[in-house]
C-alpha cells in the first residue's frame, strides 16, 4: 500500500485522497491519487547551479535521540554517573577519540567532522528542527501543511529537468510508522505534497524465537520495498497497461473534479508515475536478490543495513537526497522497543545492539563510496532529533536532552579529521561555538551547492521564503 505523506486527508488542491488503494485499483496511475500528485511538476525557476562539492547526500537518521556522549563526545574524566561504562579509543586522527564500540568507524575519522555543540529548544522528539532548521516549539509532533520544507523536499523542488527518477527518496517507511505515529520533519510542508520524497514501505521482522522486552531489543531484519511495485505473480506488464487503459476511462470526470486547481502537466505527471512504476532502474536499485552475499554481510543483514546499501545504489542512479532512518518498531510488530530512545539500560542496548550494527553499516557504506571513487562527491550525515541527559538515571538509562549533542559529517565538502564546537565537562551544555539545527541544514545545502541565503522557495501564497531559516554554514568544517 502507498501511504500518503503530509496531511493524511486532503491534498493541497482540495481533492480528498485515499490512503490505501492497491496497485490493482490503480493507486499509482490514478491522475488525482497518491504518487502522480506527489510527482506533479510545477512551474518554477531552474535548479540552483551547483557550486558545492557534493552531488548527493545520504542522511543516516537515528530516531529516538542517540546518546552522542557515549559515541562521539565522551567524557572520561567526568564522574561515573556522567561518563558511563564505555571507554574511548584512538582514531586515525591524532587527538580525536570516539567510543570503543565503534572500532571500524574509528578508521574513517580522517574523512569526517564531528560537530559537538548542536542544540535546540523546540522540544524532545521533535524531528522538525533537524530536517528543516525550524526551531519553534509546536503543539504536537504531527506534520502540518504550513511546516517549512525538509532539505530533501527542497532538492526535489529545485530540480530543473524532472528526469525518470525522483531527487528525494525516504527509507524504510514513513517517519514514526513503527509506532503508528506520523512525525513531522521529512516532508515538503507548504511546498505541497507533490514534493514529498518517494517513501518506501517495509515488513520488518525479528529472528525466530526472539521476544524483545524493554531494555533488550531484537535485531530488526528486512529491506525497504517500493510501494505497490511488487506485482502479483500473475500481473504482467501487459495486464498493467490494460489497467492503465481502464484508468483513462475515468480521466475526464477526474479532470473535471480537479479543474479548478489542477497542476500543469497533468498528463506528464500521470506518465511519470507510470514510468516510475515500470522503471527497471528504480526497481533494480531495490532488488537485493542478485547482490553478492558477501556485500550483504558487510552492510549487515538488517533493515538499516539493507536500506543503506540501497541508498548507495540510488545515488549511483542520480537520486540527490536519500534518507535512511533507524526507526522504532514496537506498536506495529513489537520487535524493537527502544530504538535510540534509551531510557533503560542505555549501555547494554548500545553495546549489544545499536553500536555494533551502526559501526558495521556505516563503515561498509563509506568504504564502498571511497573504493568506487564517489566519496568525494557524496556527503554522509549522521544525526538524531536530540541527545540524551548527561546524568544516568536510576534505570541505567539516559533521558531526553536537546541542549547539547553531536552531528557527524563525512565525505564531500567536509574537512576530514575535524572537531567543531565543544560541550562542557559533563556533555550537558555548549561550551564553545554553539550550532543550531538551521546551521546544520545550511551546511548541507552549502555542500550541495545550494546557497542557503539566496535560494528561495514559494509558499502557498506565492511569497518567496528563504530556506536558511536564520542558519549559517559551519565554515570550520567545510573543505
Amino acid at each position: 500500500m502507498l501511504s500518503l505523506l503530509g496531511s493524511p486527508r486532503r491534498t493541497c488542491d482540495g481533492v480528498t485522497r485515499r490512503e490505501t488503494l492497491a496497485a490493482g485499483a490503480l493507486t499509482l496511475l490514478g491522475g488525482g491519487f497518491n504518487l502522480p500528485l506527489l510527482l506533479a511538476a510545477e512551474a518554477r525557476k531552474p535548479a540552483t547551479q551547483r557550486t558545492g562539492k557534493a552531488k548527493n547526500v545520504i542522511l543516516l537518521y537515528l530516531l529516538g535521540g542517540a546518546a552522542t556522549q557515549d559515541m562521539w563526545d565522551m567524557k572520561p574524566d567526568a564522574p561515573a554517573e556522567i561518563r558511563g561504562e564505555f571507554k574511548s579509543i584512538d582514531t586515525v586522527v591524532p587527538g580525536v577519540r570516539i567510543c570503543e564500540h565503534l572500532p571500524q568507524t574509528s578508521r574513517w575519522m580522517h574523512k569526517a567532522a564531528i560537530v559537538r555543540s548542536v542544540n535546540h529548544k523546540a522540544g524532545c522528539h521533535n524531528c522538525l528542527p533537524s530536517y528543516t532548521g525550524f526551531e519553534t516549539p509546536m503543539p504536537d509532533q504531527h506534520p502540518r501543511e504550513t511546516d517549512p520544507p525538509s532539505m530533501g523536499a527542497v532538492c526535489e523542488y529545485l530540480r530543473g529537468d524532472r528526469g525518470e527518477l525522483p531527487d528525494y527518496v525516504y527509507m524504510p517507511c514513513w517517519l514514526g510508522w513503527g509506532q503508528a505515529f506520523r512525525r513531522a520533519g521529512p516532508y515538503a510542508g507548504f511546498l505541497g505534497q507533490r514534493y514529498n520524497g518517494l517513501t518506501t514501505e517495509c515488513k520488518p521482522y525479528a529472528d525466530p524465537g526472539q521476544k524483545p522486552v524493554a531494555g533488550k531489543p531484537s535485531i530488526v531484519r528486512g529491506a525497504p520495498l517500493l510501494p505497490n511495485t511488487a506485482f502479483d505473480a500473475d500481473l504482467t506488464l501487459d495486464r498493467l497497461k490494460n489497467r492503465r487503459t481502464l484508468l483513462e476511462q475515468f480521466d475526464d470526470k477526474l479532470k473535471v473534479a480537479e479543474s479548478r486547481n489542477a497542476p500543469a502537466g497533468y498528463d506528464q505527471t500521470q506518465q511519470r508515475a507510470f514510468d516510475l512504476l515500470t522503471s527497471s532502474r528504480m526497481r533494480s536499485c531495490f532488488d537485493l536478490s542478485n547482490e553478492d552475499p558477501k556485500r550483504l554481510d558487510r552492510y549487515g543483514r538488517t533493515l538499516f543495513g539493507s536500506s543503506s546499501l540501497i541508498a548507495r545504489r540510488l545515488i549511483d542512479e542520480g537520486v540527490r537526497f536519500v534518507n535512511v532512518t533507524w526507526d522504532l518498531f514496537w506498536d506495529r510488530i513489537q520487535i524493537d522497543y527502544d530504538a535510540w530512545d534509551t531510557h533503560t539500560k542505555n549501555f547494554s542496548i548500545l553495546k549489544e545492539n545499536k553500536l555494533p550494527h551502526f559501526d558495521q553499516t556505516f563503515t561498509a557504506l563509506i568504504e564502498d563510496l571511497d573504493r568506487d571513487g564517489v566519496l568525494d562527491e557524496t556527503l554522509l550525515v549522521v544525526m538524531s532529533e536530540m541527545g540524551r541527559t548527561p546524568r544516568i538515571n536510576g534505570n541505567g538509562g539516559r533521558d531526553h536532552w536537546t541542549f547539547c549533542y553531536s552531528v557527524v559529517f563525512a565525505g564531500a565538502g567536509v574537512k576530514g579529521g575535524t572537531i567543531y564546537g565543544a560541550s562542557d565537562a559533563q556533555a550537558a551544555y555548549v561550551k564553545d561555538r554553539p550550532v543550531s539545527t538551521a546551521d546544520i541544514c545550511a551546511t548541507i545545502y552549502r555542500c550541495l551547492g545550494i546557497d542557503p541565503h539566496s535560494t528561495m522557495v514559494q509558499d502557498k501564497t506565492g511569497r518567496p521564503v528563504p530556506i536558511h531559516l536564520g542558519g549559517n554554514p559551519i565554515e570550520g568544517i567545510l573543505a
